[in-house]
């Protein structure tokens, strides 16, 4: 196997900037409300947390950097632990890039949580073992005041235990082309699910879920699919009768974003 430099390396991936010697790399734990913003990614019909980000580290530093972020969340959808890497040419420390960044954010709803050097083949987004995601459901009749926006209002009372058994059907490596957006840019829809969890929490039903990589609106539209069974509109059959069909037309309607939060991001390096 041919071995190549890291400057090779990073130079090889489009859109990825050279590393030098004389640059350091940043890794950050980000969280961040979704509401008001097109998505993580930079978009050209609105504000996107990938850009404030760096426009806060232009702020400081002088010359604008790119972030590039372990998750492409849509827009409306939360973060509790989004992970970003950049590089800087100046050698800061990490508490003072923290700081600096969260100095240049206000007034928007993002906060870098932690900052720390990172290695530099460190990537964010390809280093990635595993993501999390939580889908948030509230069931109750009167409007959403204090979490309007970071739930989604079912005006019924939802089996959380049906919804929980026929979600077993879907972990493992499936083509879940019947999860996925018509739009979903991924070369394949086979991926892997590790593991899905439906629980209540006294009006509120949480849908956690771990994988590697997900498909566009995978989450989303597992999520509306299981509302079916918790109406008692679906079984857990039905449920594998949609995911072997392999068509988006067989599941269920997409979940509005506003439940949806990316939790978490796992690397090789944090596994027990």
């Amino acid at each position: 196997m041919q071995n190549i430099s890291t400057e090779a390396f990073w130079s090889r991936r489009p859109g990825l900037p050279v590393k030098t010697s004389a640059m350091t790399r940043y890794r950050i734990t980000i969280e961040y409300d979704g509401r008001g913003f097109v998505g993580w990614q930079h978009q050209d019909n609105g504000l996107a947390v990938q850009q404030v980000l760096e426009d806060a580290i232009e702020a400081f530093h002088g010359e604008r950097v790119q972030v590039f972020g372990a998750g492409r969340t849509d827009s409306g959808v939360h973060a509790l632990a989004q992970v970003a890497h950049f590089d800087l040419d100046r050698d800061i420390t990490a508490g003072k890039v923290r700081d600096a960044i969260n100095a240049n954010l206000r007034p928007h709803a993002v906060s870098v949580l932690t900052a720390e050097e990172a290695a530099e083949d460190f990537h964010s987004r390809f280093s990635a073992t595993q993501r999390g995601y939580l889908y948030r459901i509230t069931c109750r009749r009167p409007p959403l005041t204090l979490t309007r926006g970071l739930a989604w209002r079912v005006p019924v009372e939802l089996d959380s235990d049906a919804m929980h058994r026929a979600a077993q059907v879907l972990p493992g490596k499936h083509d879940f082309t019947t999860f996925r957006a018509s739009h979903c840019q991924a070369k394949s829809p086979l991926k892997t699910l590790d593991c899905i969890d439906v629980a209540r929490h006294g009006e509120d039903i949480t849908i956690t879920t771990r994988a590697r990589s997900f498909l566009h609106h995978q989450v989303r539209n597992i999520v509306g699919t299981l509302k079916l069974v918790g109406e008692g509109k679906w079984s857990r059959e039905d449920v594998k009768t949609a995911l072997e069909a392999c068509d988006r037309t067989a599941g269920g309607p997409t979940a509005p974003p506003d439940g949806l939060y990316l939790t978490d991001v796992v690397y090789d390096d944090e596994k027990p």
